[in-house]
């Protein structure tokens, strides 16, 4: 597959444990364009409000604080970052933004009406940035990928993927990916934080139902390679073959 000769920003959404982050990743590295993982940024800010002790309860409070907080996104498909300038320090976040803590809090946070619409503006900036300036080596575009990229973010984006999995398929992979094992013990340990976790953003944002224009890929019978060609394959049919 050749890579994309002009920018091209191709959006996915999905429920938890549908293989958004990696799926897009790949993806990202075949079409040789930087790679948006949205998710990160809202457990950077959930990070640094659990630092600085904010009561999650006060929406005002949470939105204020995000304001303040600096965020360095990486975009590069193979090695993808992400860091806040917190006093002045930039603090690399990449591992600590998937502690456990972090993701049990990251949805109080990212529920707040403000802290959305001030993460989505933050959002556009990169995949403009991508596009119009491609880091060396890489081509225009992004493959961004999060909860609501396909409606909010991104709505006229060139592609645009709901990827999903039967739920019993997902948490499976989950636990694999968590826990190491997909047992009966495992499974049930996941099924809470990614049942919970998909009904409490589902408040606020879209992303088990496919929008008018929004391709679904089905991964509950793919392998990950699989899944990925899927994915390329909904590219290609959308560019025309450019990518």
């Amino acid at each position: 597959m050749s890579v994309v000769t002009t920018a091209l920003v191709v959006a996915v959404d999905g429920p938890s444990g549908s293989g958004k982050s990696s799926v897009s990743r790949a993806t990202a590295r075949a079409l040789g364009v930087a790679f948006l993982d949205t998710g990160a940024m809202y457990r950077a800010v959930t990070w640094a409000a659990l630092r600085a002790g904010v009561d999650l309860a006060d929406a005002d409070a949470v939105a204020r604080h995000v304001r303040t907080v600096a965020l360095v996104v990486g975009t590069d498909p193979a090695a993808p970052t992400v860091a806040a300038v917190v006093e002045g320090v930039e603090t690399d976040l990449t591992e600590a933004v998937r502690t456990a803590e972090v993701t049990a809090n990251v949805s109080a946070v990212a529920s707040v009406p403000a802290v959305r619409a001030d993460l989505v503006l933050r959002q556009r900036a990169l995949i403009e940035s991508a596009c119009l300036a491609p880091a060396a080596g890489r081509e225009p575009g992004i493959v961004a990928e999060g909860r609501d990229i396909t409606t909010v973010v991104a709505p006229e984006a060139d592609v645009r993927v709901l990827l999903t999995a039967d739920e019993s398929v997902r948490l499976a992979r989950r636990a694999h990916q968590d826990l190491g094992a997909a047992d009966a013990a495992a499974l049930e340990a996941t099924r809470d934080a990614i049942v919970e976790r998909d009904r409490v953003d589902s408040r606020t944002t879209s992303f088990t139902t496919a929008a008018d224009g929004v391709v679904t890929v089905d991964s509950t019978h793919l392998d990950f390679d699989g899944t990925v060609a899927a994915v390329l394959e909904v590219v290609a049919r959308a560019t025309g073959g450019r990518a």
